[in-house]
């Protein structure tokens, strides 16, 4: 796909000053040059034109915002003193897998007075002796090169955190959100399951003491009554002895008469 056709439809009907980010990777420049973009897009901070063909920077457009530009693995030979005039306040630029050969193609990179990282990763470049010192020395503006400082330090995580929620935007602090309101609700209903199982189980073991309760006043009762049979059998036991006992005294009586 042509860049002109790409970065028509990466706008889809936006207006071009509102871009904040373009990427587009893997179209294709019909002349090595930057196509499209023109100087509408006064708010563009990160552009991306990975693989499309560049052999030249020369007619990048006026991007005032841009802090980061990624041209890996084009055919890039030169036209880099554009930059400084286009986009001066370029902070990140990735030159890596471009047919940069000599120093002499970077130096007009002083002028980015507030560029920080600068890659230069499978550039013939690279092969030079002494290559890491000499670029610090010829750019002493730049923190790291390559993914590292002058003391080999790897950029620090932070950095690229950084990088990683520009690019990302607000999109991701409201997923977050949104996860984070999820929890509260999946908490909150499993706060109310957990205190009707608490209250159900309350009643059950209620219920479970009063019948055990009631158990006891049945028991308690048949006890009573047993005990009142008892008591009735002593009793009707007694006063048969008794009337048998009179019988006996009113026999002994008649015996002495006659």
């Amino acid at each position: 796909m042509e860049m002109k056709k790409r970065i028509s439809l990466e706008l889809r009907n936006r207006n071009p000053a509102e871009l904040a980010e373009l990427v587009v990777d893997n179209c294709r420049s019909s002349d090595g040059e930057v196509e499209g973009l023109t100087d509408e897009y006064v708010e563009l901070e990160i552009l991306s034109m990975v693989n499309v063909g560049l052999s030249s920077l020369s007619k990048m457009p006026s991007l005032p915002k841009l802090r980061k530009l990624e041209v890996s693995d084009n055919v890039i030979t030169g036209g880099l003193d554009t930059l400084a005039e286009k986009c001066p306040n370029l902070t990140y630029l990735n030159l890596s897998g471009n047919k940069i050969k000599e120093l002499s193609t970077i130096e007009c990179l002083q002028n980015l007075k507030n560029l920080k990282s600068l890659d230069l990763y499978s550039c013939e470049i690279t092969a030079l002796d002494d290559y890491r010192d000499a670029v610090f020395e010829l750019l002493p503006q730049i923190t790291y090169l390559d993914g590292f400082d002058q003391e080999d330090n790897e950029v620090p995580d932070s950095e690229a955190d950084n990088e990683d929620e520009d690019e990302a935007g607000p999109v991701g602090d409201e997923d977050d959100d949104d996860e984070e309101d999820e929890e509260d609700e999946e908490d909150e209903e499993e706060g109310s399951e957990g205190d009707e199982d608490e209250v159900g189980l309350s009643y059950l073991m209620k219920e479970g003491i009063q019948d055990e309760e009631d158990d006891g006043d049945y028991v308690e009762e048949e006890e009573e009554d047993e005990e009142e049979e008892e008591d009735g059998e002593g009793d009707g036991a007694a006063v048969q002895g008794e009337k048998r006992k009179r019988e006996a005294d009113d026999e002994g009586d008649d015996d002495d008469d006659e």
